[in-house]
């Protein structure tokens, strides 16, 4: 689908502005990143349902129920009527979530869940997966990047003002995204060592750093990266006060992603400047799938070892919550003119009842 799109409907309409929604999620940044990006991008006021189950419920998921405890659907419970008009899913744990609140709610609520769910296509009325996952349907829909909560029109708001510490760096300024170890990209010494080596040549370019590792960096892929940039003029954030995430993201000239996230890589590609990819050694299928795709675009490029001089690319920036939520509209006014009387069951769409 074309991820560079404006608008969600036709005149920047959104029919389902301040309207209840819910987000049901295990609360793991990345799940609810992309959650609230869709959210964002249809104006819910959303209400958010963190979910943890344990013991059997956990293991079952996301075949399995929802355990009685939660007491679904009953007065005092924290899934209860009013039902909201839409409820977005993501993650293995909020699959049974979604699958009862489609059966409780019926067409008052447009359910969807974001990445695959494991329990077929019925799970919800519409499922998004990236373009380098396999699963297809009439209920699918695939974009080339994740939503996320960086749409155009917060680009430009962020970046009409340089903050003074940003502003003080030498140009090009590189922004460099630290992710970590995960299932499939294991981080090896060779790996820290070939990391550091690229950012101390980009150091060599006279370049400013803007640095910031997320949660799941572990502790040698900071020193590299310290070691890297140490030469530099830099802010490396040590992960106390605000996290200036979306300023680098909105005032880098170019950025150095590690390859282990996707979502991170997506937000990168939201500004329309060079992003470079540090793909550590493994992989799988799936990320091999998505990189190459980035690579295709025009919107990375492998960061080398080694830089004699700087390089430079542009492409037209990459979004994709307002296209999700633009099909999600449309389902949802199809289901309106299908169902009679549907507004009236739901409440007060446009006041958010």
């Amino acid at each position: 689908m074309d991820e560079t799109a404006a608008t969600n409907a036709p005149g920047g309409a959104q029919p389902l502005a301040g309207a209840p929604g819910w987000i049901i999620t295990e609360g793991r940044a990345g799940m609810v990143v992309q959650a609230r990006g869709v959210a964002d991008a249809l104006g819910l006021v959303v209400d958010y349902k963190e979910v943890h189950p344990r013991g059997f419920y956990r293991l079952a998921a996301p075949w399995g129920p929802v355990d009685p405890a939660e007491r679904f659907g009953q007065p005092g419970s924290r899934f209860a009527p009013p039902w909201p008009a839409v409820a977005i899913a993501c993650g293995r744990a909020s699959i049974p979530y979604i699958r009862l609140l489609k059966r409780k709610a019926g067409a008052r609520t447009f359910t969807v869940v974001l990445q695959d769910p494991r329990s077929g296509p019925r799970t919800a009325d519409l499922i998004w997966v990236p373009e380098h996952d396999r699963l297809r349907g009439p209920n699918v829909i695939t974009t080339l990047v994740s939503p996320h909560g960086f749409p155009p029109e917060r680009i430009a708001a962020l970046r009409s003002t340089v903050p003074p510490e940003i502003a003080a760096l030498p140009e090009p300024r590189v922004a460099v995204i630290l992710g970590g170890r995960n299932a499939v990209y294991r981080y090896s010494e060779a790996d820290h060592a070939r990391l550091e080596a690229s950012l101390r040549a980009l150091a060599a370019l006279g370049v400013g750093f803007m640095v910031t590792p997320s949660r799941r960096s572990h502790p040698e892929i900071v020193t590299a990266a310290e070691r890297g940039t140490s030469g530099a003029r830099r802010i490396f954030w040590d992960g106390s006060g605000d996290n200036p995430y979306p300023q680098f993201l909105a005032h880098a000239d170019a950025f150095v992603v590690t390859g282990d996230s996707v979502n991170m890589a997506g937000e990168a590609c939201a500004t329309g400047r060079p992003v470079w990819i540090f793909e550590p050694a493994g992989g799988s299928a799936k990320f091999s799938r998505y990189h190459d795709a980035l690579r295709a675009y025009g919107a990375t490029r492998p960061l080398p070892e080694r830089m004699d001089a700087w390089q430079s690319w542009s492409y037209r920036p990459l979004h994709s919550a307002h296209i999700v939520a633009a099909e999600i509209e449309r389902r949802w006014q199809r289901r309106l003119a299908m169902v009679p009387g549907l507004m009236d069951r739901q409440g007060d769409v446009d006041a958010g009842q």
